[in-house]
C-alpha cells in the first residue's frame, strides 16, 4: 500500500515538474524578449547628431526614460500628443544620454540628461511625464526617483504603471492613483497609503497638478485632459481628431467599468508559455515615422507571445521620428534578420519609405511588405493593428491585446480563427511529454523492483 502510494506520488510529481519546467521556460523566454530586450550591440557614432531646437519662449515637457526597460506606448503616447500641440519643447530625458530601450526592442537616445535639462531650463519643466519603467534594481532607479522629488513642485503625469515610480517617491501618499488593471492588485499592496481607483481612465490630484492614468490607451485621455487644462479644450479635441481617436468622450468623463482577470488572460499566458513557433516580423524605422505607430506595432504584436518583432532601418544610423525622437534600430537592410513580413508603420509610410522598400525587394528582401497604416487614413492606428492581429493569429489573442491596451472603442471588428490552435497543440504535446516521462520513470522503477525481487 505504502509503495503504491509512493509510486503514485512520484508519477504525479514527475508530470507536474516536467510540465512546469517546459511551460515556465517558455513563459520566461517570451516575457524576457519583450520586457528585458536591452540593446547589446554597440551604438553607432552619434557625431553631428543634433538635438531638437530649444525655444526659450515655450514651456518644456520632460518625458522620462528608465534605466532599465521603458514601456513603449506609455512613453510614445504622451511624447507624440504633447509634440502635436506645437506649444511645448518635448524632450526624452534620462539620468544620462546613453541609449535606452523600449519594450520589445526599440532603442532611443535621450535628448537630455537630468543635469543637462536642469542647466538648460534653470528651473522646473512645465510637466514631467512618468511612463511605466522597470524598477527591479532599486539602486538603478534611485537617480530617477531623486530627480522627480527635486521637481516635486511641478506638474506630474504618470502613465499606466508609471504610477509605481510616482508612488515610490511618496508624492501620491494620501492622494488618488490609477494604474493598469494587471498591476492594480500589486500596487494596492505595495502602496496602501494611496487611494487606488479602478473605475476611471485617469484621476486628478491637487486641482489637476498631478494626474495619474490607468492602462496604456488611458494615457491618451490623460494627456488630452492635461492639454485641455493648459491649452484649452478645442486644442485637445483637435489633437484627438488628427489622431482619429474614437474615444474622446473619456477625456471629459473618465468613468468606466473596471477590467478584471478573465479567460482572455489565460490565452495570453498560454501563448507566452506554449507558442513555440513565433512569427517574426520586421518593423521598419525611417525618418519622419510617427512615434506611436512604431511602439504600437511592438506592443500589439510582440507582447502577445505569438510574434517577435525586429527594428530594422536602412542603415544602423539614428533615425529621427516625426517629432524629433532619436531612434536606433538593431538591424539594417544590409544585414537583416530572417522575417516572415516587413511592417512599415505610419500614416505617411508609403510616401516616406516606398523607395526604401523598393530597394529592400531589389536586394533580396523576400518577406512581403505591409504598409499597415497607410491605407487607413481615417482610422485610429490601434483599430487597424488589432484587426490585423486577429486575422494573423486569432480572435482570443486579439481580444486580450484589446484588454491589455485598455482600448474601449467598439467600432472595429475582430475576424479570424476563434482561438490559438497552435498554442493548444503545443500544450497537448507538453502534457504528452510530461505523461510519457512519468511513465518511463515509473517503468524503470518497476523493472528495478522486479530485478531486485528476482535477485532476492
Amino acid at each position: 500500500m505504502l509503495k503504491g502510494l509512493l509510486r503514485a506520488i512520484v508519477f504525479v510529481l514527475t508530470v507536474v515538474i516536467v510540465f512546469l519546467s517546459i511551460s515556465i521556460s517558455g513563459l520566461a523566454h517570451s516575457q524576457n524578449q519583450f520586457w528585458n530586450s536591452l540593446r547589446k550591440d554597440p551604438v553607432p557614432s552619434l557625431d553631428g547628431l543634433q538635438k531638437p531646437a530649444h525655444h526659450s519662449n515655450k514651456p518644456t515637457i520632460a518625458v522620462l526614460l528608465g534605466n532599465e526597460i521603458t514601456e513603449g506606448l506609455d512613453f510614445t503616447i504622451p511624447y507624440q500628443i504633447f509634440s502635436m500641440t506645437g506649444a511645448y519643447n518635448v524632450y526624452a530625458v534620462a539620468e544620462d544620454t546613453n541609449v535606452r530601450s523600449l519594450s520589445g526592442g526599440v532603442d532611443v537616445i535621450p535628448h537630455y540628461s537630468f543635469k543637462e535639462l536642469d542647466d538648460l531650463l534653470g528651473g522646473h519643466p512645465e510637466l514631467i511625464v512618468i511612463p511605466y519603467m522597470s524598477m527591479k534594481d532599486t539602486q538603478t532607479f534611485q537617480p530617477i526617483r531623486d530627480w522627480i522629488l527635486k521637481h516635486k513642485d511641478t506638474s506630474i503625469l504618470s502613465i499606466c504603471a508609471g504610477s509605481d515610480a510616482l508612488a515610490s517617491t511618496g508624492l501620491l501618499d494620501g492622494k488618488t492613483g490609477a494604474t493598469h488593471w494587471q498591476t492594480m492588485s500589486l500596487l494596492t499592496r505595495k502602496y496602501p497609503q494611496v487611494n487606488w481607483v479602478e473605475d476611471q481612465r485617469y484621476v486628478i490630484n491637487d486641482g489637476g497638478k498631478m494626474v495619474s492614468s490607468a492602462g496604456i490607451s488611458s494615457g491618451i485621455d490623460a494627456s488630452l485632459y492635461v492639454i485641455s487644462q493648459k491649452l484649452g479644450e478645442p486644442t485637445a479635441r483637435k489633437i484627438a481628431d488628427e489622431l482619429k481617436y474614437p474615444s474622446y468622450h473619456f477625456v471629459q468623463n473618465p468613468k468606466v467599468d473596471p477590467f478584471k482577470m478573465d479567460m482572455k488572460y489565460t490565452t495570453y499566458v498560454l501563448n507566452n508559455a506554449f507558442q513555440w513557433n513565433e512569427k517574426k516580423i520586421g518593423v521598419y524605422l525611417y525618418n519622419g515615422v510617427e512615434e506611436m505607430a512604431i511602439a504600437s506595432v511592438f506592443d500589439i504584436y510582440s507582447d502577445t507571445g505569438t510574434t517577435r518583432a525586429f527594428a530594422i532601418s536602412q542603415h544602423k544610423q539614428p533615425v529621427i521620428s516625426k517629432n524629433g525622437l532619436i531612434l536606433l534600430s538593431r538591424y539594417s537592410m544590409e544585414n537583416p534578420p530572417s522575417v516572415d513580413k516587413m511592417i512599415v508603420p505610419g500614416k505617411q509610410a508609403e510616401a516616406l519609405a516606398a523607395e526604401d522598400m523598393r530597394k529592400w525587394k531589389e536586394n533580396g528582401g523576400g518577406a512581403p511588405v505591409q504598409f499597415i497604416h497607410s491605407g487607413s487614413m481615417e482610422r485610429f492606428l490601434f483599430e487597424i493593428q488589432l484587426e490585423d492581429l486577429a486575422k494573423e493569429e486569432d480572435i482570443l489573442t486579439a481580444k486580450h491585446a484589446v484588454k491589455r491596451l485598455e482600448f474601449r472603442a467598439a467600432d472595429f471588428q475582430l475576424e479570424g480563427k476563434p482561438f490559438p490552435v497552435e498554442t493548444y497543440v503545443c500544450l497537448i504535446i507538453t502534457v504528452a511529454i510530461s505523461l510519457g516521462t512519468a511513465l518511463l520513470i515509473d517503468r524503470r522503477f518497476m523493472v528495478r523492483r522486479k530485478t531486485t525481487r528476482t535477485s532476492g
